[in-house]
């Protein structure tokens, strides 16, 4: 389905749909991976949305596609000359689409190369040495991979996480740098609390304890430094990371030198701050922004201090509630199926502490133009998109997206209608 709509900030939802759309009379492409309507999106669908917007003119417009036989989309990213994209996914799939159309372009079982000790265990993020060639994770090892043969892979060396992650190129693109999950596999023993370096020169992979896990990670554009924010879990009673809740406990961000390892600065916030659950991962000139699906904030970090910090909050009020029944029904029998309430009573409560009350989780996607000027959000609970001129945080355009229903017509009108936003990528 592609739609396009276009007027003023204020009227853009009664603008008129024309149907179709010039993608190159658009200056930013933001795609954004979709993984359906549960509140456990390392289960769920597979697709990818591309959202076009024309500051100027104040135009937009959108592409949806799911890809079938496909599971738990999780990530985006495409390649430098932005032509074909890949759906980074918990499916233990590789899927490229065509980063104009989302037409397949191809894919492959990554099971052909090595299996995996658990199912959560998928390429969910790569990174692109060129147009073709790129490198991801599949069970212990890392591969070198070209997009146009995807059967063939060059088995590089032992990543020696826990369950690797989101991974970035430091500037310099000689240090591999990546975050790591809990992985359920080693029951009690699954917390990663470290995060991993992969010298490409050397192809030697050295980990870094931490206090906490970090899941995701983000580059300086100027030097070898990285940052990790961390994503702190629990396991239902006390031994499945598979079926994790979010934990009420205070959170981290850490400044690391990928040469030497060393951890530089960190940050932590006391667990009221609403930091928890975090997704994306950019840094602007003066701060390291990531975005909280469990907080429902956009945090901001001032990086000269490494202490002060502001947020955008957009935590849902019990209007928007009560607009989104099947939302907060779908959401409330998604966390009820991931635990025995009177064995984990806990982690219920734990959670309502992280959401700050809200029975909806929020934004997963977060991208900061090239230029600094505007903040590109989707908001999974709200099933909305939100863009924000930068550094003022002020909203500039706000769109409502379409029902699931509009791309699955066996699905009832009673279920939940969001489309499953999750990691983004910004061209333009």
């Amino acid at each position: 389905m592609v739609t396009e709509t276009a007027g003023s900030l204020s009227n853009a939802d009664d603008a008129e749909d024309k149907g179709t759309y010039d993608l190159d009379s658009y200056r930013y492409r933001y795609h954004i991976a979709l993984d359906g309507n549960g509140a456990n999106g390392l289960e769920g669908m597979a697709g990818v949305c591309l959202f076009l917007y024309e500051p100027e003119q104040q135009r937009y417009a959108y592409k949806i596609n799911y890809y079938d036989g496909i599971a738990a989309g999780h990530a985006v990213s495409v390649n430098p000359s932005g032509t074909i994209g890949f759906l980074g996914n918990a499916g233990q799939h590789l899927l490229f689409y065509d980063a104009r159309t989302l037409e397949e372009i191809s894919r492959v079982s990554t099971l052909r190369h090595e299996g995996v000790n658990t199912s959560l265990h998928g390429s969910t993020h790569l990174v692109w040495l060129s147009d073709s060639e790129f490198i991801t994770a599949i069970g212990a090892h890392f591969y070198r991979f070209s997009v146009h043969d995807l059967e063939r892979a060059e088995r590089l060396c032992a990543h020696r996480v826990k369950l690797p992650h989101a991974m970035k190129l430091t500037a310099s693109k000689r240090y591999l740098v990546y975050g790591s999950m809990d992985n359920p596999h080693f029951g009690r023993r699954g917390e990663a609390r470290h995060v991993g370096i992969l010298d490409l020169q050397t192809l030697e992979a050295k980990v870094i304890d931490l206090p906490a896990t970090c899941w995701h990670v983000a580059v300086s554009a100027q030097s070898d430094v990285f940052y990790c924010v961390s994503f702190r879990v629990l396991p239902q009673d006390h031994v499945d990371y598979h079926e994790w809740a979010m934990a009420y406990l205070k959170e981290y961000a850490f400044e690391i030198d990928a040469a030497t390892g060393t951890v530089l600065r960190h940050w932590a916030a006391g667990r009221e701050v609403p930091a928890h659950i975090n997704s994306d991962v950019c840094l602007s000139d003066r701060e390291l922004i990531f975005c909280n699906g469990g907080s429902q904030t956009i945090m901001c970090i001032d990086l000269e201090t490494f202490a002060s910090y502001r947020f955008i909050d957009e935590r849902p009020g019990v209007q928007e509630h009560l607009d989104r029944p099947r939302e907060v029904g779908s959401q409330v029998f998604d966390i009820f199926a991931r635990g025995n309430f009177f064995s984990n009573s806990r982690h219920f409560v734990g959670a309502l502490g992280v959401s700050r009350f809200a029975l909806l989780d929020s934004i997963y996607g977060c991208q900061l133009s090239k230029d600094q000027s505007l903040l590109f959000t989707a908001n999974r609970g709200l099933n909305q998109l939100v863009i924000y001129d930068y550094p003022a945080c002020e909203v500039r355009l706000k769109v409502s997206m379409p029902p699931l229903q509009d791309y699955f017509d066996w699905l009832p009108a009673t279920a939940d209608p969001r489309l499953g936003f999750h990691h983004s990528h910004l061209l333009g």
